[in-house]
């Protein structure tokens, strides 16, 4: 039996690859915050969306916070790990804009008033991130 390549990739999939993690971090990103309003954004069964949250949760890439005793109610704010996060999903979101866009791409925008374009950068050289200026450390 093969072993696998130790993979952060894997790894970070084990945490949001389910379905509709990501569609929760994209939601908490752009300020929603409690449940029920999840549930219009998303569109998940209210028994899979309380898991993926748990889920987040426990994992440490939301938090919990209540915000109401009487009636007892929470919403879910992202952690330090969590907003680390927020760059996959706009290239996530650009490449899917590029590649399999039906509708019109939904333009964020930047503090400094252009369109939000990311582009990942290396961030000692300041150079983009290519395949080609990617490669394995010598073994």
């Amino acid at each position: 039996m093969t072993v696998p390549r130790p993979c952060s990739i894997a790894d970070t999939l084990a945490v949001v690859g389910e379905k509709y993690s990501l569609l929760v971090l994209r939601e908490v990103f752009l300020g929603v915050r409690r449940f029920d309003a999840m549930v219009r954004g998303i569109g998940a069964p209210r028994d899979v969306l309380a898991a993926r949250l748990k889920h987040l949760v426990e994992a440490g890439v939301l938090e919990k916070v209540a915000y109401s005793e009487r009636p007892p109610r929470h919403e879910y704010v992202p952690t330090a790990a969590g907003l680390e996060l927020q760059g996959v999903l706009h290239l996530l979101r650009q490449w899917g804009d590029r590649h399999l866009a039906e509708r019109p791409p939904l333009v964020l925008g930047h503090d400094c008033g252009a369109a939000l374009d990311p582009l990942v950068v290396c961030a000692h050289c300041r150079q983009p991130v290519t395949p080609q200026s990617v490669s394995l450390p010598p073994s």
